[in-house]
């Protein structure tokens, strides 16, 4: 093989590689993928049932559809972290949902 058929060889796979790849803050449950923005009733629907549900309420500056604060304003907002376990041969995910939508997706070890 030339340099120039190495090189096309290896930028074909890393392009073919980056469609089956999931970014950071998503998972995949079967064949969905769960991603930031996602409601809570995708996840029970594609993944089931959380092990564990933590819930707490937090108080932050009001931030508008487009991202903007508010300055003075402020909302309350229900913060819940699900533990997803998908058996031992899978790894663990916490979701953390802020009113309802994924905000976040950590990875644990594997389940069990």
């Amino acid at each position: 093989m030339t340099i120039k058929s190495k090189t096309f060889c290896a930028l074909l796979a890393a392009a073919m590689l980056s469609l089956f790849t999931v970014p950071a803050h998503a998972f995949r449950c079967g064949q969905r993928i769960i991603t930031r923005g996602d409601h809570a009733e995708k996840i029970l629907r594609f993944c089931g049932e959380p092990v564990s549900v933590q819930t707490r309420y937090l108080e932050r500056g009001y931030i508008d559809e487009y991202g903007r604060r508010f300055r003075g304003f402020t909302e309350e907002i229900i913060v819940e972290e699900w533990t997803l376990n998908f058996g031992p041969r899978y790894l663990m995910r916490v979701v953390r949902l802020e009113n309802g939508f994924v905000a976040d997706v950590k990875t644990l070890g594997y389940g069990y």
